[in-house]
């Protein structure tokens, strides 16, 4: 009997997802974002999109965040495992209200609204046994599916607010998609959940706007308002009814941060006219900053920069990208910080410290003025 020649290997099986079908209910940044994780990770067979507006479900099918599209909840929605509530925060709780009737008792609902409480309490009335409160800590000042993208939530906080009347089974589910998702859950009460993010998140969006207004009433402050104040309003360039719908629906523990905030304000007022106290202080603040976890994305990783001056003449860009190339030295991100009539910068974006060093030698040799940052 002839040798029977060997027979093709077995492919491996892919692992089962954790849901049959996957409803994102608004496909905005986080919800597009969410919708993406679940592709990227195979945590989803199915992902089904549900959105007011027919364009952002077009372009979200487009752009295959979602595999369907319903601009309306009914009875195709009891086929759902998975329900996270997406919505901008004015129509979450009327949304809720919409989509309850339709669900599977089963499934799981949950939300990434950046205010706990008061939908918490919503989906009780309603009745929505399998419901986990949840925010996760991470977003962009550019909205939109068009920026959505599964790196936004990897190393991410998500925070899972459960209630007394929350089953212990519905959070374990949703701890474990939150982790496949590749975030990390912290799981607190709705109320605890609203006081600290009164302080970290809403209260610096009023004190940018707060900052950006004195620059608005004032062009000579807009001259020399040069990257650490754009860095440090850099939220109030996100969607403004978004903004205010978050701090109103928030706003009783937003009123009690202001309140401690002006109190800080009041002493560092005081320490100016005693400068070892506002020392004191300034030792403090760089303590704190520099102890606050850098969330690192894994799609995201760190950057090496190199700044180089530029004068204005043509193809200068050119001249320093080709230079690079041309030595093998690879650059992974680019930005033009400024161009003025004499000339202006531009910052390299390098994978490490070597590159850094490489690069800066290179563009010296060929007569730019670099300064490098790893």
């Amino acid at each position: 009997m002839p040798p029977q020649p060997p027979s093709a290997p077995t492919p491996p099986s892919l692992p089962a997802p954790l849901f049959d079908t996957a409803v994102i209910a608004g496909v905005g940044l986080i919800g597009g974002s969410v919708a993406l994780g679940l592709r990227s990770r195979l945590l989803a067979r199915r992902i089904v999109g549900v959105d007011a507006s027919l364009d952002a479900l077009r372009e979200a099918q487009a752009l295959g965040v979602v595999d369907e599209i319903r601009a309306a909840p009914g009875e195709w929605l009891r086929e759902a495992d998975l329900v996270v509530l997406a919505a901008p925060m004015r129509v979450l709780a009327p949304l809720a209200a919409d989509l309850a009737p339709y669900l599977n008792p089963q499934a799981l609902v949950t939300d990434v609204g950046s205010v706990k409480a008061t939908i918490a309490a919503e989906l009780h009335r309603l009745g929505v046994r399998n419901f986990v409160p949840g925010h996760p800590m991470a977003g962009s000042e550019r909205g939109g599916v068009a920026h959505a993208r599964a790196a936004l939530l990897e190393n991410a906080v998500w925070v899972l607010t459960p209630t007394e009347h929350t089953p212990l089974t519905a959070l374990s589910r949703a701890r474990a998609l939150v982790e496949h998702l590749g975030a990390a859950p912290v799981v607190m009460p709705p109320g605890a959940h609203d006081d600290l993010v009164a302080t970290v998140s809403h209260l610096p969006y009023l004190a940018s706007l707060a900052l950006t207004h004195l620059v608005a009433r004032d062009e000579r402050l807009s001259l020399l308002a040069a990257g650490g104040f754009r860095d440090l309003t850099r939220v109030a360039s996100g969607d403004p009814r978004m903004s205010r719908d978050m701090v109103v629906e928030n706003r009783e523990a937003l009123r009690l941060a202001l309140r401690r905030f002006r109190t800080q304000l009041d002493r560092l007022e005081a320490e100016l006219d005693d400068p070892e106290e506002l020392l004191a202080a300034a030792q403090e603040g760089k303590r704190t900053r520099d102890s606050l976890p850098v969330v690192k994305r894994s799609l995201l990783p760190r950057r090496h920069d190199l700044v180089v001056t530029i004068s204005d003449r043509p193809n200068q860009i050119g001249a320093v990208t080709q230079a690079l190339g041309a030595a093998g030295v690879n650059i992974k991100d680019i930005e033009v910080l400024a161009i003025r009539e004499d000339g202006g910068a531009m910052r390299l974006g390098l994978e490490t410290p070597e590159d850094v060093q490489e690069a800066a030698g290179i563009l010296r040799g060929a007569g730019f003025d670099v300064v490098g940052r790893a």
